[in-house]
This record gives structure tokens, sequence and C-alpha cells, in this order.
């Protein structure tokens, strides 16, 4: 199966996503497609709302990136999905994400290379394939 996503015609690659958890759903978007990130980010006011809160035994951890560094908690949810592209039991990061931008996550290379994706950057696309 091959999905094709647009990508926003904005400066930054952003798309919608649906992130699963405890049988619930959540749309998020203006999520960065950002391939200079290892990991998936999630912002945590808005994914509290299906329950994707900090617990007792989550591990916890620090990024880093061009805008400073963060403490973040990590979850596996129930499913990603992009344009009917759907990976399950997928680990992301949850953090505050203050980086002085509106957005609602980053998806990074951990999904883009489990869904073998191609970035088109003349026609914004990106590709994902199972």
């Amino acid at each position: 199966m091959k999905t094709e996503i647009h990508l926003s015609n904005s400066d930054l690659p952003f798309i919608e996503i649906t992130v699963y958890y405890n049988n619930q759903s959540l749309k998020l978007a203006h999520v960065l497609v950002d391939t200079g990130s290892s990991s998936t980010i999630l912002k945590l006011d808005l994914v509290e709302e299906i329950g994707l809160t900090v617990e007792l035994n989550d591990i916890l951890g620090t990024i880093s990136g061009v805008g400073g560094s963060e403490f973040v908690f990590f979850k596996t949810i129930d499913a990603i999905e992009v344009n009917g592209f759907r990976i399950q039991n997928f680990q992301v990061d949850i953090g505050t994400m203050n980086y002085g931008i509106n957005i609602d996550g980053i998806i990074g290379m951990d999904f883009l290379l489990r869904a073998k994706g191609i970035i088109d950057l003349n026609d914004l696309i990106l590709t994902c394939k199972q």
C-alpha cells in the first residue's frame, strides 16, 4: 500500500495526524514533518485530552534541538495515522513544546523510517509505503 500525503504550502512542511490511545482518538492539525528530529513528539497540552499524561512508571528523558532542551516522557500509543496510513504500537515523546511557533507535534525520523517515507519537496508530497 502506498499513501500520498500533501504537505502544507507554507514555509514549513505541516500535516494533520490522528493519534489513537486507550480507545480514544485525537486529530492534531499542525504537525511538522522534521527529518532533523530523531523522534516523534506530541504537545502535552493537547494530548492530555485522550489520557496521554505522565504516570509514575513512565520513563522520563531530555530532548535537545536548535530551540534548546526540554524534559519529555515516553508513551507507546495504539496507533498514529496520517491520511489513512497507520502505524500501530508507536512510541512517542510527550513534551510542552514551547518553541515560539504554533505547533501540535513533530513527525520525526522514527515515523519516516517505519513508513518508508519519501519526501518530494518539489510537489510537497510525503509518500508512505507498507
